[in-house]
């Protein structure tokens, strides 16, 4: 199934606000593709809303479904970082993060009133977004003699490989992901180049 080979994602930022007896609930959602685009970009939001009292997250990365956080940032426990996850997860979405930046309004919420305001404001911000499905792809790193650059190319795009990298000298060096469906031929040929040599880089990585 065509479904086995994709993966849902967001194509740009997503913005969600609501607000509950004074106090406000920004929401962002970005699309991520690692850990450290995942600090930078709660690293920016603290620095933008630097008098707010919570900066809570959720956010998931990858294929396999093993890799995702979700934070309180003080809070009741459960009650900001779980829903905010949920509304990623009900979405189908991964390679995605969501803060929400909470003002406190002077009265306090309850954890109902909480989950409730963290699910919302998060439901808002990607019901904002593009959404996208992707190929799950396998990194390769590919070394080959320029003469045959061409054929290289052409194989990958041929595959609906995606190139993150190219140096393309006299002695050629491309990152490329491969999408699992096309990867088992598109490698076949690409092993009958002379002179090309192939290294895995990571496996299920957009």
């Amino acid at each position: 199934m065509e479904d086995n080979y994709k993966y849902k994602t967001i194509a740009g930022e997503g913005r969600g606000d609501f607000r509950d007896r004074g106090s406000k609930f920004l929401a962002y959602a970005y699309p991520v593709l690692n850990v450290q685009e995942i600090k930078d970009q709660l690293q920016a939001l603290k620095k933008e809303h630097p008098k707010a009292v919570h900066h809570c997250l959720a956010w998931r990365l990858g294929t396999d479904g093993n890799n995702y956080r979700a934070s309180d940032d003080g809070e009741p426990a459960g009650s900001a970082g779980k829903p905010i996850l949920g509304q990623i997860d009900s979405m189908g979405f991964t390679n995605v993060m969501v803060v929400v930046v909470r003002y406190f309004g002077g009265t306090l919420l309850g954890v109902p009133g909480l989950i409730n305001a963290y699910r919302t404001a998060t439901a808002e911000a990607l019901g904002m977004v593009q959404v996208v499905e992707k190929w799950i792809e396998e990194v390769y790193e590919l070394s080959f003699d320029y003469p045959v650059m061409g054929e290289v190319l052409y194989l990958l795009k041929q595959s609906e490989a995606s190139v993150y990298q190219q140096d393309l000298q006299l002695f050629c060096v491309v990152r490329a992901g491969i999408p699992l469906k096309y990867r088992q031929q598109c490698i076949k040929q690409l092993s009958e180049i002379r002179g090309l040599t192939l290294k895995p880089i990571a496996a299920n990585i957009p």
